[in-house]
């Protein structure tokens, strides 16, 4: 497809596009969280508003969350947009919203937007889900009539009709998801944007998302940006691929091959300073930040063969002491998909300051190829429930590998034979 996009008509076009913040000086979100963080600057105290692992002595610089962007995006396509957290991916989808002004650079839009952000997005709470629907759809310019024309549709394919009339605020995530997605997608847009929203939904609504927003791209016409770090679903839905890497365009292309570029791109070396990652959970109380992550024993990449275990240092500062603290790592493929998890028992103690601790992981059953971790740090009370402490998504990255003349095996490929590598089956005589 690549090949005729100069001959189609333009939808968005981005020049030159630049969005600088200041860092630790506005931003809180309400006018009592600025005051709060006002007051605590003025006493020379920890801003109670900083993100987990923030630097203090940042305050007054500024950061360029997108650093001069050039894009071009036509009408009918399916665009994917990778990179890792950080990387400028949910700050240019609010510029092509509207949500926000570039700070340098200009953004020509031909044509009305409908975009998910976040989960709600646009959503009143207090109204009913059939409000909702009209309320979305005056912000498009639709008339009542022209609403009401699709309504039927829009609920069918949401699969609330029964909670339609019901406030929002008692809806359940992905009650939020079905709905807003079900909005965004049949009303007259000519342009959709999606930012890694579906991943709420249940498996058998994702499908359906995706199916329809394939068919909005080939057969409506209708131009579609959709972010994930599901690298299944970009092959699905996209026909191009743009690879973003700290506020810049890396790449430009076909799907595989932006998949590619954006895996060598998170290739890491022996220790991963996790301190000023961000932290994307709103449910961590950061009594524990994790400082970095070291592979023992590995002087280059983390690179695994057959019998080897993962061996990692994990260096992390404690506000007070903790007991009953665990580790949990959710291994994902270079696909994006979940591989499975590991955790420790909950028996490590520390105290309050510096500690460290050496968690080693067997990757005997795990399948050859590039593997990145979230990783967390959780402590378990006595009524046996979990307190999140420091949540960090893409900590660190590792790969395993298998020759192809070990015990005869064949060239393992993940999309063929999955993310689990059984041991040989034992033929027993009858």
């Amino acid at each position: 497809m690549a090949e005729n996009l100069e001959n189609k008509e333009i939808a968005v076009k981005v020049s030159g596009v630049k969005k600088k913040y200041k860092l630790g000086q506005i931003g809180g979100g309400t006018l009592q969280a600025d005051l709060q963080s006002w007051w605590a600057r003025v006493r020379g105290k920890e801003d109670p508003n900083s993100k987990i692992g923030s630097d203090q002595r940042s305050n007054g610089k500024t950061f360029m969350a997108l650093n001069g962007i050039d894009l071009t995006i036509y009408k009918g396509e399916a665009v994917g947009i990778i990179g890792s957290n950080g990387a400028g991916k949910s700050t240019l989808l609010k510029l092509l919203s509207r949500v926000t002004a570039p700070t340098e650079g200009s953004i020509d839009i031909y044509g009305r937007i409908a975009s998910m952000l976040e989960v709600g997005t646009g959503f009143n709470p207090e109204m009913t889900g059939r409000e909702n629907v009209y309320l979305n759809g005056a912000i498009l310019g639709m008339t009542k009539a022209e609403i009401d024309a699709k309504m039927e549709e829009i609920i069918e394919f949401s699969e609330v009709r029964e909670f339609i009339d019901t406030p929002v605020k008692r809806y359940s995530s992905g009650m939020f998801v079905k709905l807003a997605f079900s909005v965004a997608a049949h009303l007259d847009a000519e342009i959709m944007i999606m930012d890694e929203v579906l991943a709420v939904g249940d498996m058998a609504f994702q499908t359906k998302c995706l199916d329809k927003m394939r068919d909005a791209a080939n057969v409506d016409g209708r131009t579609v940006l959709y972010v994930s770090h599901n690298m299944n679903t970009i092959r699905r839905l996209c026909d191009r691929c743009i690879v973003l890497d700290k506020g810049k365009v890396v790449f430009q292309g076909d799907v595989d091959s932006g998949i590619e570029h954006y895996m060598n791109c998170k290739k890491t070396m022996q220790i991963c300073n996790t301190y000023g990652k961000t932290r994307e959970r709103k449910d961590i109380d950061g009594n524990i930040v994790v400082k970095q992550s070291t592979f023992v024993d590995k002087t280059n990449l983390p690179i695994f063969k057959i019998g080897e275990k993962i061996k990692l240092k994990v260096d992390f500062i404690t506000k007070k002491e903790i007991s009953h603290l665990a580790f949990r790592w959710t291994v994902h493929s270079s696909e994006g998909d979940r591989a499975g998890m590991a955790t420790t028992k909950p028996i490590i103690k520390c105290h309050e300051g510096s500690n460290s601790v050496i968690l080693t992981l067997p990757l005997d059953w795990l399948a050859p190829g590039k593997y990145y971790v979230d990783l967390v740090a959780y402590s378990v009370n006595k009524y046996g429930s979990n307190q999140l402490h420091d949540v960090i998504n893409e900590a660190f990255a590792f790969e395993k590998y298998i020759l192809t003349e070990e015990n005869n095996r064949m060239e393992w490929h993940q999309s063929w034979w999955g993310y689990v590598m059984f041991p040989e089956i034992e033929v027993l005589d009858l």
